[in-house]
């Protein structure tokens, strides 16, 4: 079946609505958001969930219809425990600082349809696939969950929200609750005792702040007049999906190995061989540039050491996001080998003190509060940057009683960044294979199809194409 151009794909709205949390005794009241929630910024984000075709036999019922009952029946309850997804975000007018109104407002659920099949889409292009089945919302909502039906009898689940609420572990945990509150007909009770931890007061800044250099010297500050112009940014940019199968990694592993007591994990072995295709790309550029760099998006919540912060991270909903930046020269990562490589990977992610990184964090935001702060390395200045944030680390069941999602991934709008994005997914179902939606330079994307690791994403090997 031929791929559609994006003006063959069209949403009609069948309802949009509000759901409330169910649970009377929650009282309306203001959150402050932690200065590691404001450093990330008012960004919308979304986790897309793309479903085959439903079995006659799938779901209470079965059909779209079921799908849509369930959510309808069983969403309050998530937000019994996400409460914040039902609120609003507020710009304090004293201070200019964002801040959450939980007074219960209620999520979005969108229900819709398209005259398509999921199969005719071009899935190697984010903007001819996923960004195409996104429907826009207000920037005050935290929580817009969007369903829609396809001419095929499959459907798709957007997860829309705002990163100032939640990091890629935070909205993961959401959605893995959601499926087993869903199967389990709503009951809690059935699926074990869950506590989300919610309390922003652990991540607090010192008396008077304090940071090194070092962390000072990573953030920027900006503005729309101090980033490149848009057709620029369009034009240097292109935005794929891929995938990676299991076998392709792990023979990636088995490259970077030296001995199996220095075996480095998937994500090291990756990064490696990544990092030498970006050098290879910035060695051939006709821009001179001696250095180029990787950097990581780690979830701290799995290095944290200290007593307090150990416990209290497990179930938290916010954000714990570290940033981790590794440069080299080009020529360096050219002629070194693949473990030699992979052992740099693992030492720029493993030498951070991550408590202290967090405390100096807070301290810097702090002092930067009212204004727009980001890495430099994923704002685009300096060396040419490859970024990766891997949700693929994160748990993640997608089956609420209609069986696995065909997939899953983060999907955002970059707007004017200048560095290289890749946002990593594990492909449902566990079969080890990973999912990645990238935004990246044309010659790296060349680059990396032409090496047969990163293959262009088809409906074909999502499992989405129907038989007449």
């Amino acid at each position: 079946m031929p791929a559609v151009g994006s003006c063959d794909v069209s949403i009609r709205v069948l309802s949009r609505r509000l759901v409330k949390a169910s649970d009377p005794s929650l009282q309306p009241h203001v959150v402050t958001f932690s200065n590691l929630d404001l450093y990330p910024d008012n960004v919308q984000a979304s986790i897309v969930c793309l479903y085959p075709k439903l079995s006659t036999k799938s779901g209470p019922g079965g059909g779209f219809d079921a799908v849509v009952s369930t959510f309808e029946a069983v969403l309050p309850t998530l937000l019994n425990h996400f409460y914040p997804l039902a609120g609003r975000i507020v710009v304090n007018p004293s201070s200019g600082v964002p801040e959450l109104h939980c007074h219960n407002q209620g999520a979005e659920l969108v229900v819709g349809e398209v005259g398509v099949a999921l199969g005719s889409l071009d899935y190697g292009l984010a903007e001819e696939s996923l960004k195409k089945i996104m429907m826009p919302y207000p920037e005050d909502v935290t929580l817009s969950v969007q369903l829609l039906s396809f001419a095929c009898g499959g459907f798709s689940v957007v997860w829309a929200n705002n990163n100032l609420l939640n990091d890629g572990n935070a909205i993961t945990m959401c959605v893995r609750m959601w499926s087993e509150l869903a199967r389990a007909g709503g009951s809690i009770a059935t699926v074990g005792a869950v506590s989300v931890n919610h309390d922003r007061s652990m991540f607090r800044p010192r008396n008077p702040p304090a940071y090194s250099d070092a962390l000072d010297a990573m953030f920027a500050t900006y503005d729309d007049h101090r980033t490149v112009n848009a057709l620029t940014a369009a034009a240097s940019f292109v935005e794929r999906l891929y995938y990676v199968e299991a076998a392709d990694i792990a023979k990636l592993r088995d490259m970077a190995t030296v001995t199996e007591l220095q075996r480095p994990s998937r994500v090291q072995a990756v990064s490696a061989y990544l990092w030498k295709v970006l050098a290879a790309v910035v060695a051939a550029c006709r821009v001179p540039e001696e250095r180029c760099c990787m950097g990581w998006m780690v979830d701290a919540r799995r290095r944290v050491k200290s007593p307090e912060l150990i416990p209290a991270m497990r179930n938290y909903f916010g954000n714990v996001t570290a940033y981790a930046l590794g440069g080299a020269a080009v020529e360096e990562i050219r002629r070194k080998p693949l473990a030699e490589v992979a052992a740099m990977v693992r030492e720029t992610i493993t030498s951070i003190d991550y408590d202290e990184y967090l405390q100096e964090l807070v301290d810097w935001v702090e002092v930067h509060k009212t204004e727009h702060v980001m890495e430099k390395g994923v704002l685009g200045l300096g060396s040419p940057t490859l970024n990766q944030t891997v949700f693929a680390s994160f748990p993640l069941d997608t089956n609420f009683g209609f069986g696995d999602a065909a997939l899953a991934l983060p999907i955002c709008d970059y707007g004017r960044l200048c560095s290289g994005y890749l946002s990593v997914g594990a492909r449902p179902g566990g079969d080890g294979s990973w999912l990645l939606s990238a935004y990246i330079w044309p010659q790296m994307a060349a680059a990396l199809e032409s090496d047969g690791v990163f293959k262009p994403l088809t409906a074909e090997y999502l499992g989405l194409t129907v038989t007449p």
